[in-house]
């Protein structure tokens, strides 16, 4: 028992590919893992055991299982995405519990190339906060469960970084992929739009919201990124010196960045540097405006989202971020902030090819109901910690964090990466050099694992 846990969703694939080991066994081991271990951590909202074990079985009886790139690994889905006969309840008990008729898009392609849906991951309310707790409860950092795993897709990092699947879905909206990655020492990607199909929620938050993966590694992060973008994410060619821009102000005003994050950035400046790359100080030309226009858009998301749910089941800091955000609805669709926002910074990407900076601004805060806490509260917590991510689902353009460096507790830190429309892969041939040169260690800790 245990010596296929932390093998990566590439190595696991290969092997049963090979035949060395069936799908069963695979999904079977990993589900014992989540019995034991997950009563601790709190990734998932529901876990499908019965049903994951006779989809391993059919995915064993396919003709077509020596070239199926996820042979048999298991995922976890965010609980904001349809997986066909369960419920997706989007963190409240606001939403319906009717199973789902049909698969997402990405969860469908998922178990095309071969993937197992273990189960569903906890989510804050309407996915709205970079902490993921509320009446399924509280979801911890494994590498330090007195924290938050982060949010939204906090269950899902929770799930990967604790050694309980290899790869998990996730979305970001405002940070919702990058910042439980960087809390949780995984890479991940938001791909710009259009690389992966979106389809969340009631409109995608105005198109900011994307799909993408969680992983250990960035080959795992690249082969599933390739599943759900329905092609191969192809590298760049010949890998260039690129112009990267090194940035350690926070894009809002007044939000201060700790010690462990500017050292991770200045530690993966000098890496990229002495493998060649041109790598200076530049910091780009946010607006003073550019907190009011996230809060803008974050609110108004939510406003849309919870229109037509039942109020008095939603949380208390829910129903006044989505009240605050009806009055700028109307406003928001019409794109014209964001559009100033892109030409304010497209000079800047067309003199760097990419931008470094600290993917966080401090560690995350205390785990805790923070769904009872007041609304100002948690907006002051979210955007002390995490004042990097917004920018660029506003712009729209590919942004990844990467695990670079440790915290006081030995909890991972991490850096980002920014490109500009249609440069995932210079991104992720960027991030494979950090894993080369510093490679992170994988999976978490966790105690009686």
């Amino acid at each position: 028992m245990g010596d296929r846990v932390g093998r990566t969703a590439a190595e696991t694939a290969a092997a049963v590919r090979a035949k060395e080991v069936t799908p069963r066994e695979v999904v079977a081991e990993c589900l014992a893992r989540i019995e034991r271990i997950d009563g601790r951590i709190g990734a998932f909202r529901k876990v499908r055991a019965e049903a994951a074990l006779a989809e391993a079985d059919a995915v064993a009886a396919r003709a077509d299982l020596a070239e199926l790139p996820l042979a048999g690994v298991p995922v976890a889905v965010k609980d904001n995405l349809a997986v066909r006969g369960e419920s997706h309840r989007d963190g409240t008990t606001a939403t319906s519990d009717t199973p789902a008729a049909e698969d997402h898009v990405t969860v469908a392609r998922l178990r095309a190339a071969g993937a197992v849906v273990v189960g569903l991951t906890n989510v804050p309310e309407l996915c709205v906060f970079g902490t993921t707790e509320g009446v399924f409860g509280i979801t911890r950092n494994p590498w330090d469960p007195s924290r938050t795993a982060g949010g939204s897709s906090g269950g899902s990092a929770a799930a990967v970084a604790a050694g309980l699947v290899p790869v998990a879905l996730g979305n970001d909206g405002m940070g919702s992929l990058r910042i439980p990655a960087a809390n949780c020492g995984l890479v991940t990607l938001k791909p710009g739009l259009g690389v992966i199909p979106a389809g969340i929620g009631q409109g995608d938050w105005f198109g900011m919201a994307e799909n993408g993966p969680l992983a250990t590694t960035v080959e795992d992060l690249r082969l599933t990124l390739g599943v759900l973008a329905g092609t191969e994410v192809r590298r760049s060619g010949q890998p260039a010196p690129r112009r990267i821009a090194v940035a350690l102000r926070s894009p809002l005003a007044g939000v201060g960045v700790s010690r462990p994050y500017t050292t991770a950035v200045r530690e993966a400046a000098g890496m990229l540097a002495r493998a060649g790359h041109r790598v200076r100080r530049a910091e780009p030309p946010y607006p003073l405006s550019l907190g009011v226009t996230a809060l803008r858009h974050w609110t108004a998301g939510t406003a849309v989202d919870a229109a037509g749910l039942d109020r008095a089941r939603l949380a208390r800091r829910t129903r006044v971020h989505a009240d605050l955000g009806r009055r700028f609805v109307r406003s928001v669709r019409t794109g014209d902030s964001r559009e100033r926002l892109r030409d304010r910074l497209t000079p800047f990407f067309t003199e760097h090819d990419v931008l470094l900076t600290p993917a966080l601004a401090r560690r995350s805060p205390a785990a805790g109901p923070w769904h009872e806490r007041g609304w100002l509260r948690n907006i002051l917590a979210n955007t002390a910690y995490s004042p990097f991510t917004p920018p660029w689902n506003l712009t729209g353009w590919p942004a990844m964090s990467v695990p670079c460096g440790t915290l006081g507790s030995g909890a991972p830190c991490a850096v980002q990466l920014v490109g500009r429309p249609g440069t995932e892969a210079v991104l992720l041939e960027l991030a494979e050099e950090l894993e080369r040169l510093r490679p992170w260690r994988r999976t978490a800790p966790v105690a009686g694992s």
